[in-house]
């Protein structure tokens, strides 16, 4: 039965486990939206239209190359520029495995876009001018990613070519670098010089690199193992819509779709409903058009009960002794998205996972600069792009992990009442 399609807001995708999901960041000019040129081209990701656009684009602006970044820079402004300000999403595939790319800017004033693209992201792709090693953006968005857990990151060391392919210069920023992430959470680091312009050691190994014996980038790409990141050991199922389908074929049809965020769901597992406190057992799993054995992340399906029990949106399945608490007071790290600043005592709709209510700013701690790693602790309002740390209350409970746990159910997001405009992401460290 085709259940899930019966609602557009429920995305069905079979399992995918070959999906990896990518984020690029770095200082302005650092060549992020060229590297995914050359990732597209290179990977015969394009159009022939596509490329004939982006050749004439090139010559009619006298460049004495095909400039690979205006497949990416798709705004007119970004164009003209020369620079990226949206995040860019671009989808390729190779025989191995399939990619989003995020493709996210790199000026300051640009830091809520960033970690817009990087909050989903399995692998963090920070660029490095070679010319002018580790920047004060470079570390900026190392921290960021950090911030957002995203548990593999890559330093690539671009426009080596413009440095003479210098093992010296590969060697200095990678010590650096790695000197630096000890101070982050970084479990994954692989550091790779590379050429965007000309393709060196982005698909194919460059042999101006004969001392460098690691992995061309998209190599990594392929084979770098995500499964494991997420979390397969507690079950948390979202329910983001209730099928009735109300037809003489399914007349007693009744089933909870949504995506799973954590844990394994197999059929016949005893499990309890959210925040209600109803017990059940899980009669089937539907994936579209066809019943299967069990679901796990990202996987988007529908869960069918033994019992008859009141299950709506924003309620959350999970297992009967491994269930998430109930809680109205957050502990959390905050980025702020808008003009008008964070205050203690202000109100916001708030939005955790299918589950909206509303929350109080109770207060904020501190102001972190993710350029030093310092907590201001004297600050009384987060301004535009700020990080902090901050406390709210919330007039419904909230069915929450740790962000550390749970990338999913850690997460979420404020929302301004009046406008409907979302002015916050927040990352949960402790609840209750």
């Amino acid at each position: 039965m085709a259940t899930a399609g019966l609602n557009p807001e429920i995305t069905t995708e079979k399992p995918q486990m070959d999906l990896l999901r990518f984020a690029t960041a770095g200082s302005v000019d650092d060549g992020k939206s060229t590297l995914i040129g050359r990732l597209l081209y290179d990977s015969k990701s394009i159009f022939a239209d596509q490329l004939e656009a982006v050749e004439k684009t090139s010559s009619d602006r006298g460049d004495d190359y095909v400039d690979l970044s205006l497949l990416t820079d798709g705004l007119r402004s970004e164009r003209e520029q020369g620079i990226t300000i949206d995040v860019a999403y671009r989808y390729f595939a190779t025989p191995q495995r399939k990619f989003i790319i995020a493709d996210t800017p790199g000026h300051i004033q640009y830091t809520r876009n960033m970690v817009t693209g990087a909050s989903t992201a399995d692998l963090g792709l920070v660029l490095v001018d070679a010319r002018n090693g580790l920047t004060e953006q470079s570390r900026r968005h190392a921290v960021l990613l950090s911030l957002l857990r995203v548990p593999h990151l890559v330093l690539a060391i671009n426009k080596m070519d413009l440095v003479d392919w210098d093992q010296e210069v590969y060697d200095k920023i990678h010590t650096e670098f790695k000197q630096f992430a000890t101070k982050l959470n970084i479990p994954d680091l692989e550091v790779i010089p590379i050429s965007a312009l000309q393709g060196d050691n982005v698909v194919n190994r460059s042999e101006n690199t004969p001392w460098y014996e690691g992995p061309t980038l998209m190599h990594h790409l392929e084979h770098v193992h995500v499964a494991s990141d997420r979390d397969l050991v507690d079950v948390r199922f979202p329910v983001q819509y209730v099928v009735r389908p109300k037809s003489d074929e399914f007349h007693d049809y009744r089933g909870y779709a949504g995506q799973v965020a954590g844990g394994v769901l197999k059929k016949g597992d005893e499990v309890i409903v959210l925040p209600s406190g109803m017990t059940s057992k899980i009669a089937g799993i539907d994936l579209f058009d066809k019943e299967i054995d069990q679901a796990f992340p990202p996987m988007s399906v529908t869960v069918r009960l033994e019992d008859d029990v009141d299950v709506s949106r924003g309620d959350m399945i999970a297992r009967v002794n491994n269930a998430p608490k109930p809680s109205q007071d957050i502990d959390a790290m905050v980025c702020w998205m808008t003009n008008e600043p964070m205050r203690p005592r202000q109100k916001l709709a708030i939005k955790h996972t299918t589950r909206t209510g509303r929350a109080l700013v109770k207060d904020i701690q501190y102001r972190l600069d993710i350029n030093t790693l310092h907590r201001d602790q004297e600050t009384k309002e987060l301004g535009l792009n700020e990080i902090g740390r901050i406390q709210l209350r919330t007039t419904v409970p909230l069915l929450v992990d740790e962000y550390s746990k749970n990338r999913t159910t850690g997460s979420f997001i404020l929302i301004d009442e009046a406008t409907g405009v979302t002015v916050g992401a927040g990352m949960i460290n402790s609840a209750g």
